[in-house]
């Protein structure tokens, strides 16, 4: 049997306000890292609401998607596990709403937020090689509408997650 090669699909919320971005400081598996508030895509939702969902898990904040920056894939090599992991982030622009009392995410040590010259001064702490990349695509303007997503209404039908994978 062959493998099937299946990238990890993730969100991230670009989120600025008066020339400083809103980041998170996260402990991972090879330390403390920056990173915008990412997350995996969880089954039976959609690419926007599980940025909606991250941002608020994460930040405390609800997010309001109003374009889509850009999709990256990117491999990561996990140094303290010893796998590979390839990603496919959509990363997503839009504005921060209410802020809420309510206890960040586990792994989450604090919010902060950011120039984008403060965060290219730090390369070494970004989770990954596409934090900076996403901020610059924002900053130059790229945006694509949301209506060029499509989430088909199978994949809120709970009962298709109990069949076998026929890829």
């Amino acid at each position: 049997m062959t493998h099937t090669f299946r990238p990890s699909v993730t969100v991230a919320a670009i989120i600025e306000r008066d020339g400083r971005f809103l980041l998170i400081e996260e402990e991972t598996s090879d330390g403390i890292r920056l990173n915008q508030p990412a997350g995996h895509l969880d089954p039976g939702e959609s690419l926007e609401q599980a940025v909606i969902r991250e941002a608020m898990e994460e930040t405390a904040h609800e997010f309001i998607p109003e374009a889509l920056v850009g999709m990256y894939l990117s491999r990561y090599h996990s140094k303290s596990r010893g796998h590979d992991v390839t990603y496919l982030r959509f990363t997503f622009c839009g504005k921060a709403g209410k802020q809420y009392d309510q206890p960040l995410d586990d792994g989450i040590l604090r919010t902060m937020w950011m120039t984008r010259d403060e965060l290219a001064a730090c390369p070494e702490r970004h989770r990954s090689p596409t934090v900076l990349k996403c901020v610059d695509d924002y900053l130059a303007g790229k945006r694509t509408a949301l209506d060029l997503l499509y989430t088909d209404h199978s994949v809120f039908d709970g009962s298709l997650a109990l069949k076998p994978d026929v890829t």
